[in-house]
């Protein structure tokens, strides 16, 4: 099934939808299969992108009309792409800058390819500088780190309401008392453990002085 997104920065009505659902339309989504969010990219919350990966299933396809339409910024869309190629479902960009990226085909999959070597170096660089600081802190006798967000408790519990497909995402995030982003750091849209809710689940017991820290 061809599933479609978009999105327009403003939602005072200033900008149109119209553009990119003709677009979504001609390259073959279903009305009813089109998601659609009215803000702007920086935000992290967006329900429609949020419902969108929520409703894909295996052997869909995502169509966006242009990259920038899709991800806050390098890392996040190669995140997003990453999980869905886990679930495999495919993504298609169909103009702009991007518009060679088909994930169903391998040159497209090559050119995401490129897309998720550039993030990964950007990844290494900031974390070789965030790990050069820690060093320096300790140094100076400070420890830095931030705790996780949820417990080993709550993740199997985010695991469960996810796995049915009915849970608002948003309603379950407020639930836990994160943001639906933080959620999706550590549960994906189908259930499955994301790195923070492994780390968390594998983490052993600390004493009673011990917080768990993000290392």
């Amino acid at each position: 099934m061809l599933v479609g997104y978009m999105r327009v920065s403003k939602a005072d009505g200033s900008q149109s939808l119209d553009l990119q659902r003709d677009a979504l339309l001609q390259a073959g989504a279903a009305p009813e299969t089109i998601y659609e969010d009215q803000a702007s990219g920086k935000l992290a919350e967006r329900p429609g992108l949020a419902a969108c990966l929520k409703a894909l299933r295996e052997g869909d396809v995502l169509l966006v009309w242009k990259l920038d339409r899709l991800g806050r910024s390098l890392a996040h869309l190669v995140e997003i792409v990453a999980s869905l190629n886990e679930r495999g479902i495919g993504l298609k960009i169909l103009t702009g800058q991007g518009a060679q990226i088909d994930t169903t085909t391998p040159g497209g999959r090559l050119v995401f390819g490129i897309f998720a070597s550039l993030a990964e170096f950007e990844r290494e660089l900031i974390r070789e500088r965030t790990m050069a600081g820690l060093t320096a802190a300790r140094a100076r006798g400070r420890t830095g780190g931030r705790k996780f967000a949820l417990t080993k408790a709550q993740i199997r519990l985010a695991q469960a309401a996810m796995a049915n497909r009915d849970t608002s995402v948003s309603e379950l995030a407020a639930e836990l008392g994160i943001k639906p982003v933080t959620l999706y750091r550590y549960v994906g849209p189908d259930g499955s453990l994301r790195e923070n809710g492994e780390r968390v689940l594998n983490a052993k017991a600390p004493g009673r002085s011990t917080k768990t820290r993000l290392a």
